[in-house]
Formats: structure tokens, C-alpha cells, sequence
């Protein structure tokens, strides 16, 4: 086995109809996540806005979307979920069941924001979540990965 074999490894991700712990409200959970998450962004962004010399009141919006693009890519790559997530117990996982990277995370971030940007795609994604097995959003789908619960280790 060579050195780079040992870094990725393969895992595979909890079976719905025989762990169906690893899902069980995380369609919730992920909502209430969200609430967290973006009053973490917001209170991030309304203290910076003294280092704008108050000017960021301004452009306030666009200080939100980049201080939440770079929060969710940060929280994800270093503990695999949001500070949100971590909360509600959650954690993402990637198609191969390993833990997220950054370019995992960059990507679920970047689908996230464009799912966010268009309403049309925020229903889809909701729907998605409460109808399908893993419990997964759009972006989910695209990517493969899923949310799971912590609690119930693998």
C-alpha cells in the first residue's frame, strides 16, 4: 500500500433501509443548522463592519455572501460540517463516505450559493430532501455526498 493509499481512504456511506439512524431527521436538523449558521454569518459580518469605517452597510449583502462562502468552506473542510451542523450533531460526508476536503467543500459551497441564488432550485433541493432515501439535497445528488447523523458512528 503506498503512502497515497493511506490518505483516501475508501469508505462506504450508511444504507437507509439498514441504518436509517444515520438519517433520521436530518431534513430538520439541517434547517435548524441553517438558522444557525446564518446568524453566525451575520453577526461575523456586522462585526467587520467597523473595520469598513461603517461603509460595508453599504454593500452589507455582498459582505454576507462572502464572509458565509468562505465561513461554509472553512467549517466544512476542517470538521466536515458547519458550526451550525456541528451543533444539530451533523456531519457531511463524500459518495466514497470519507470526510470533506476542500475542493469537496469549495464545490458543495459553490452549489449551495447557486441553489440559494435561484429560488426554482432551493424548492427542488427541499423537496429532495424530504423525499429522498439519504435524505439529500440537489447539490447532495450532484456530488453523491450526504449529511448523517454523528451520533450514529460508523
Amino acid at each position: 500500500m503506498s503512502h497515497h493509499d493511506t490518505h483516501h481512504r475508501s469508505y462506504t456511506l450508511p444504507d437507509p433501509d439498514t441504518q436509517a439512524e444515520f438519517y433520521q431527521d436530518v431534513t430538520f436538523k439541517r434547517l435548524l443548522a441553517w438558522f444557525i449558521d446564518t446568524a453566525v454569518i451575520f453577526v461575523i459580518c456586522v462585526l467587520v463592519l467597523p473595520f469598513t469605517a461603517f461603509t460595508g452597510i453599504l454593500f452589507f449583502g455582498a459582505l454576507l455572501f462572502v464572509f458565509g462562502f468562505a465561513y461554509r468552506v472553512v467549517t466544512i473542510t476542517t470538521g466536515s460540517a458547519t458550526w451550525g451542523m456541528r451543533l444539530m450533531s451533523l456531519q457531511m460526508r463524500q459518495s466514497n463516505g470519507a470526510r470533506f476536503d476542500l475542493g469537496a467543500a469549495f464545490l458543495h459551497t459553490l452549489g449551495f450559493t447557486i441553489s440559494v441564488a435561484f429560488p426554482i432550485l432551493q424548492i427542488i433541493s427541499i423537496v429532495l430532501m424530504l423525499t429522498t432515501d439519504r435524505k439529500q439535497g440537489l447539490t447532495d445528488l450532484v456530488m453523491g455526498s450526504v449529511l448523517i447523523n454523528r451520533a450514529a458512528r460508523y
